[in-house]
């Protein structure tokens, strides 16, 4: 069995490195980039380690097992199983982009032969793979589904920087076109995921479990993003009640905070597209997004109305702002949400600097126009904002970094002295 894995970012490559302790392993990507890197055995996201990147990769195709990584789209020619993971994002209006995958399937159609399988990974909406990517493969290929070509779902699992709850520790759903390529399908993953599997009815049932399974996650996180904000009017500390609350057995342990990312931040957006193309508007989803939304400008807001309040004045003052990635010990900056603190500080008058360990700089300038800071040696700000909770920051003296009057600002309840406020 030869497996080509379509797409080798936080998703694609740690799944093709674990395929590769057992299948001759194939992963393509269009960035050639990102292929030399990861051919050094260095993954830029921080996903893999070089030494077990190294243990899989292989220099040559062959049938033997191991990961061959290439920029090259005919090198794919010879799987039986194709697994697209290709990001699945939104536009600026918040609508679903399938740009990625339709390309990647039409990528697909150029080699696909009678009785190989496509599988999905990447979120999308019910029904997407069924109606949008095998037309796609039947008119290029002139093949049939389910006759000459079958497919799969099985939805990502993937928790960007969680060295514990890796890809095979997680149990996978998964899904067939057909009852035995369901089968079949399940039966590869079981094979490599340690965590076990779960055959889901339909493609269709499966596609829908992801895309709630994060959307879920954004409702509760709106709710206590709500309840932050009522709080901070009542005087109350947020996590204060929090731990009081989680006391009780089922009480849910989320905390406020930014939601950003490809998953929680953009999976919603997905079911409510859906959900408007057969008629319903979706209310509790499309609210939570919102309230979500609103938590940068809310920071923002906060943080100005505290230097207020110690006479600080805000034109032309220093702010830095720690983090810029969408997570902590994550380098990801894929739609994340820290940006709307800094765009707003900025429009208040101020001067924001950024900080992050993690993130690339040249991303980070390409896709939102300034430059990180390259440390924090001999600065002084009048504010600083802990946006994201990255283990580097735990060995921060704040004091060093304060002007004779400032205000800290802890965004993810990190810090346990010295804050003038938080969520």
């Amino acid at each position: 069995m030869n497996i080509g894995i379509i797409g080798l970012g936080y998703v694609g490559l740690p799944l093709a490195r674990l395929f590769a302790t057992k299948y001759a392993t194939t992963g393509f990507d269009i960035n050639s980039d990102r292929i030399q890197q990861l051919n050094t055995g260095f993954d830029k996201t921080g996903e893999l380690e070089t030494v077990t990147l190294n243990a899989v990769l292989k220099k040559e195709q062959s049938k033997e097992f191991g990961l061959f990584c290439t920029a090259e789209p005919d090198d794919l020619a010879d799987s039986d199983i194709y697994i697209i993971t290709v990001p699945t994002p939104i536009d600026e209006n918040n609508n679903p982009d399938l740009s990625p995958l339709i390309n990647a399937s039409q990528l697909v159609s150029k080699y696909l032969k009678k009785g190989d399988v496509v599988i999905y990974e990447s979120t999308v909406y019910p029904g997407v793979t069924e109606e949008i990517c095998i037309p796609i493969l039947e008119k290029e290929t002139g093949l049939v589904y389910n006759k000459d070509f079958y497919a799969g779902y099985s939805p990502e699992r993937i928790n960007p920087g969680d060295k514990t709850h890796t890809v095979d520790k997680i149990r996978k759903v998964t899904s067939g076109s057909t009852p035995e390529i369901a089968t079949k399908v399940d039966e590869l993953y079981a094979s490599v995921i340690t965590a076990g599997t779960y055959k889901a009815a339909s493609i269709k049932v499966a596609e829908a479990a992801k895309v709630i399974e994060n959307s879920q996650r954004d409702i509760n996180i709106a709710f206590v993003n709500e309840l932050a904000k009522i709080f901070n009017l009542l005087d109350i500390d947020t996590n204060a009640v929090l731990e009081a609350a989680g006391t009780k057995w089922n009480f849910l342990p989320f905390k406020p905070g930014l939601v950003g990312g490809h998953c929680i931040g953009v999976d919603p957006y997905y079911l409510a597209q859906k959900a408007k193309q057969v008629g319903y508007h979706p209310e509790i989803i499309l609210a939570g997004r919102k309230l979500n939304d609103s938590m940068g400008p809310y920071v923002a807001s906060q943080v100005v109305k505290l230097m207020a309040q110690k006479d600080i004045k805000l034109k032309n003052s220093r702010i830095l702002v720690l983090g810029i990635t969408f997570k902590e010990n994550c380098p990801d900056v894929r739609n994340t949400r820290v940006i709307d603190i800094i765009t707003d500080l900025k429009e208040y008058g101020a001067e924001v600097s950024v900080y992050d360990p993690l993130a690339d700089p040249e991303l980070v300038k390409k896709e939102y126009g300034f430059e990180l800071l390259n440390n924090l040696e001999a600065k002084k700000f009048e504010a600083v904002v802990l946006a994201v909770a990255h283990f580097q920051f735990e060995q921060i003296d704040f004091d060093s970094l304060k002007a004779e009057n400032a205000v800290v600002y802890d965004v993810k309840g990190f810090l346990k002295n010295g804050v003038d406020g938080r969520l």
